[in-house]
């Protein structure tokens, strides 16, 4: 019998699952897992910035806040062509998703042109395609889905009464607003949060409980681990219990049990054994390259092996295929270099 989708979890539900002994968690976890995947197959991206540093946010956690000294260089929007290879090779190293980040509160009208042909062109290629901007308008999101966007990034980043600890720029209902507009467009949604960042237990219950009880759950789900970056005001938190973090995992795939699960950022310190366990506590999708945005990640030749060692295969996504339609990429590319969509977009 398959686990229920339910949308109406309770806090104290979700804190007792928390509460579980370590082995009888990871076992419901991974009951609850084969239920709906392949429990031997994990899902590849890779995350690229496309325009990084110089946010007006003040996520205490960011090294891209223009309020934090952490000696990012800044870069303006990349060229379309230039995203297009670094899709490519993301391609050929394995990767069925590419996400794409820019450091903005919310992207200007101005910059959507460049955006909607970096979604065509990395749709040319036969890969998925995620973003992550910032706040979206309808108007926005319907214009991204337009374009061919499968996924839109928005993460809830912690739970609703932590949330004004971390952020002051933007409110917990904001990023509500964000997902809504993005459901709404027809775009799935990946949405997720950050532990470790001094938040208590019953935080990390509100952050998955504010997940699993959205109208529909999110498509994918990424779990970050704080990365402490110097110059920002989160540099000298505490280290954060790895078994807390694998519970994490397994609460969120008992709430979720049809989304993708993502282990993402602070994978650089984890060793193999603390990530076989975070796959077998649900977790079923990585970000494969050596940067997440500005943070350092595992080399993909690491995650490899480590698939080798576990018997882990990439997942193979319905719909889309090793193929590259060549023709779309090349008409992509040449529209990209249009004097109106060559130059860098303004920051």
């Amino acid at each position: 019998m398959q686990a229920d989708i339910r949308h109406d979890w309770t806090t104290k539900e979700i804190q007792n699952l928390f509460n579980l002994p370590f082995n009888d968690l990871l076992f419901q976890a991974q009951t609850v897992h084969r239920q709906y995947f392949n429990p031997n197959e994990v899902q590849v991206s890779t995350l690229l910035s496309i325009k990084t540093g110089a946010c007006p946010e003040d996520c205490k956690y960011c090294p891209q806040s223009a309020r934090y000294d952490t000696d990012l260089e800044k870069e303006k929007l990349m060229e379309v062509e230039a995203v297009l290879e670094k899709a490519r090779l993301a391609k050929q190293n394995g990767s069925s998703r590419f996400c794409m980040g820019a450091a903005w509160r919310n992207p200007k009208d101005r910059d959507i042109p460049y955006i909607v042909k970096m979604i065509q062109g990395v749709r040319a290629l036969n890969m998925e395609t995620c973003m992550t901007l910032g706040m979206l308008t309808k108007e926005q999101a319907i214009t991204l889905r337009e374009a061919g966007l499968d996924y839109y990034n928005h993460n809830l980043d912690t739970s609703p009464e932590f949330y004004g600890e971390i952020i002051t720029t933007r409110t917990f209902q904001d990023r509500l607003d964000t997902l809504e507009n993005v459901r709404a467009s027809g775009m799935k949604v990946c949405s997720g949060g950050i532990v470790g960042m001094g938040e208590a237990a019953k935080d990390r219950a509100g952050l998955l409980k504010s997940l699993a009880n959205l109208p529909q759950h999110p498509d994918s789900v990424p779990i970050n681990m704080l990365v402490r970056v110097e110059g920002t005001p989160m540099a000298d938190t505490a280290n954060f219990d790895h078994f807390e973090f694998i519970r994490t995992i397994a609460v969120a795939r008992i709430l979720m049990p049809k989304s993708h699960v993502r282990l993402s950022a602070g994978r650089t310190e984890m060793n193999e054994q603390m990530q076989a366990m975070c796959f077998f506590a649900g977790a079923n999708s990585i970000f494969y390259g050596e940067k997440l945005l500005t943070t350092e990640n595992p080399e993909g030749n690491q995650d490899m092996a480590l698939f080798k060692k576990l018997g882990i295969e990439p997942e193979k996504r319905e719909g889309y295929s090793d193929e590259v339609t060549e023709a779309a990429l090349l008409e992509t590319v040449a529209e990209s270099q249009e004097p109106a969509l060559f130059y860098n977009a303004a920051s």
